[in-house]
C-alpha cells in the first residue's frame, strides 16, 4: 500500500481517484433522475428540504451553496412544477419559508429510496472497517473545503511560493 503521508504522493493518487469517483456518482445521479423530469441542482433542493423541511430562503440557499437570487429563482421553477411552495413567515413578514408540496415529498421520496438502496448496496460491499474509514474520511474533506470557502483564495505566486 502507498505511503500517502507524503503531500505529492496523495495529490497525485487523489487525482487519478477523483475523475473516475466523479463520473461514477454523476452515472448514478443521471440514473436515478431518468423520467422525473427534474434537474439535479432542483432533486437537491428537494432532498434538503425533504430532511429539513420549512427552511426559510436563506437557509436553503445555504443549504444548496447558491446564492439566495439563485435559490429564489430555483425555487420558482419548483413551484412553477407544484414541487414546493413559499409561505410567509408567521412571526416576521420579510422572512419567506419553502415547503415541499405533497407532490415534491413523493419525488423527494422516491429519489431518498433510490440514493439509499444505493449506499446501502456500497455499504454491503465494504467491510465495517472501511464504511468507518469512508466515513470519516468524506468528513475530513467536506470540513476542508468549507475552511476553504471561508478563506481568501490561494493566487498563483502564493501557490509558486509553497513548492
Amino acid at each position: 500500500m502507498a505511503d500517502f503521508k507524503e503531500t505529492e504522493v496523495f495529490t497525485k493518487a487523489f487525482q487519478e481517484i477523483f475523475p473516475k469517483l466523479m463520473h461514477y456518482l454523476e452515472t448514478e445521479e443521471i440514473r436515478e433522475l431518468t423520467g422525473l423530469g427534474i434537474t439535479p441542482g432542483q432533486i437537491n433542493a428537494l432532498l434538503i428540504l425533504y430532511l429539513h423541511d420549512d427552511l426559510t430562503m436563506g437557509e436553503l440557499s445555504a443549504e444548496i451553496y447558491l446564492a439566495e437570487s439563485a435559490a429564489t429563482r430555483l425555487v420558482d421553477r419548483l413551484v412553477k412544477m407544484n414541487l414546493v411552495r413559499r409561505k410567509g413567515d408567521e412571526k416576521d413578514r420579510r422572512v419567506v419559508r419553502v415547503f415541499l408540496t405533497s407532490y415534491g415529498r413523493q419525488l423527494a421520496s422516491l429519489v431518498f429510496q433510490r440514493r439509499s438502496l444505493r449506499f446501502s448496496n456500497l455499504a454491503d460491499r465494504l467491510t465495517p472497517e472501511e464504511r468507518e474509514m469512508l466515513v470519516l474520511s468524506v468528513k475530513a474533506v467536506l470540513r476542508v473545503f468549507e475552511q476553504f470557502d471561508t478563506q481568501a483564495p490561494m493566487t498563483m505566486p502564493e501557490m509558486e511560493n509553497k513548492e
